[in-house]
This record gives structure tokens, sequence and C-alpha cells, in this order.
């Protein structure tokens, strides 16, 4: 069996704001060119995905996110280039975690391999 890793990281109040959930939620931004669309995708609320994203912005400084031509109802959504570049960055830090608990978890339970 494979260990998992999850970074999760909280904002002020204790509150889950980003992690696997919500950067699949932007590859799906990316994907459908909608957070409605990439939030129905994953069950999640629509109201949900925008406060993730929402807290995720605060907390950095900066949008990941921003509204496309179509309005409120058939509007759509695109990640900003700070966005991309935040999540590719994400990503590689979550990988590198991944990779030190992996190497972590071998060096103390070599029995293990």
């Amino acid at each position: 069996m494979q260990a998992v890793t999850r970074v999760i990281f909280l904002d002020e109040d204790g509150e889950k704001f980003f992690g696997e959930g919500p950067c699949r939620l932007l590859h799906g931004v990316e994907r459908t060119g909608s957070l409605r669309a990439a939030a129905q995708s994953m069950g999640m609320a629509y109201t949900k995905a925008l406060k993730l994203v929402r807290h995720a912005e605060k907390a950095l400084g900066f949008a990941l996110t921003e509204r496309t031509a179509g309005g409120r109802d058939g509007g759509g959504s695109s990640l900003t280039a700070q966005g991309k570049e935040w999540l590719r960055q994400y990503e590689r830090y979550r990988d590198a975690c991944v990779e030190a608990n992996r190497q972590l978890y071998l060096a103390c339970f070599p029995q293990q391999r």
C-alpha cells in the first residue's frame, strides 16, 4: 500500500481553503472555462467553490480566477496568469512533499519496501 500525503492550508479562522480539491477545481476551470461547471463536475455547490477560491485569493493576495464574457448566467471563468503560475508552483511543492514523505517513511520503516 502506498502512503498518501495531503497538504492542507487553513485560513485565519482555521477553515480549509486550499488543497487537492481546490486544485482539481482550478484544473476544472481551465478545462471547462467555467467555475460553475467545474464545481458541478466535482459534485460541489457553486457557492462552496466560489468561497474556496475567494478564501485562497484573499490569503494569497492576488486573483486566481477572472470572469470571462457571458454574464452571470452564462458567464465563464478562466485562471489568471498568476493563478496558473501559483497552481504550477503549488503542485511542484505538493509533489516534493509527497516524495520527502515517501523517503522519510522508507527510512523509518525499511521493512515495508
